[in-house]
């Protein structure tokens, strides 16, 4: 059972809890004139999922659908959500394009951002910020203007059963579940994101696992990342591997 909350004015996170991982999973929707969503979920969670959007708008009407990174939770589903919307135009990073787009089974419109990209939808503004190797090569982020809000992805996860505005500080739990799943590759490229992150000053951020966060959440959590260790060790999906 997909949930669906109003965080901002047109912005609505649609999450599901799965208890087999311990993690939420959500996608955002943001109802403009050219309405976008932002991760499509997994493919079998494309019926839950579609079920939500269409409470808020008619799925058919879908212009993008953004895509941070090449994973099965940001977009097992993208398929069968530009097949409903042929209208609508996948979004990707310039990377994702040429790595994985241009030759992968995929039969809709992709456009690859390049850092500082923009796309109108009316009242909102989405900015395009690529981010390589957090946590993928083709990674980027999704940054709404209007209302100052930053789509990182799986930056700032927040494991567990969470609610749809997170107040609490779960920056340990954060770099812990980092470390025993192997998700990071090494510091740098989190920490430089880090950095500019915190020129962005975003008021919002809204992680795909956990809850919505104001600024002054967020700021618990950039410290955790910048005071403990949360790149790879060893662990991969909490089993150490030889070394």
């Amino acid at each position: 059972m997909h949930r669906i909350d109003n965080i901002l004015a047109d912005i609505y996170r649609i999450s599901a809890f799965d208890p087999q991982i311990g993690i939420t999973f959500n996608q955002f929707l943001i109802v403009d004139e050219r309405p976008a969503l932002i991760h499509t979920g997994t493919f079998p969670m494309y019926e839950g999922v579609r079920k939500a959007v269409a409470e808020l708008i008619d799925p058919k009407k879908l212009e993008f659908v953004a895509v941070p990174h090449f994973e099965a939770d940001e977009c097992g589903g993208m398929g069968r959500f530009v097949k409903d919307a042929p209208q609508s135009t996948l979004l990707c990073s310039e990377a994702g394009a040429m790595i994985n787009f241009s030759a992968w089974d995929f039969a809709g419109p992709f456009r690859g951002m390049r850092d500082g990209t923009t796309i109108e939808l009316g009242k909102h503004r989405l900015r395009f910020i690529e981010t390589p190797h957090v946590h993928h090569w083709d990674s980027m982020m999704v940054y709404e203007e209007t209302t100052g809000s930053l789509f990182p992805a799986d930056l700032f996860i927040q494991p567990g059963e969470q609610p749809a505005i997170q107040r609490e500080d779960l920056g340990a739990a954060m770099c812990q579940l980092y470390r025993g799943a192997g998700i990071f590759g090494g510091d740098k490229p989190v920490l430089q994101c880090v950095d500019r992150i915190e020129k962005l000053a975003p008021k919002w951020c809204h992680p795909m696992h956990g809850g919505s966060m104001t600024a002054d959440t967020l700021a618990h959590y950039i410290r955790a990342l910048r005071t403990q260790s949360f790149a790879y060790e060893g662990m991969l999906f909490g089993r150490m591997l030889p070394t």
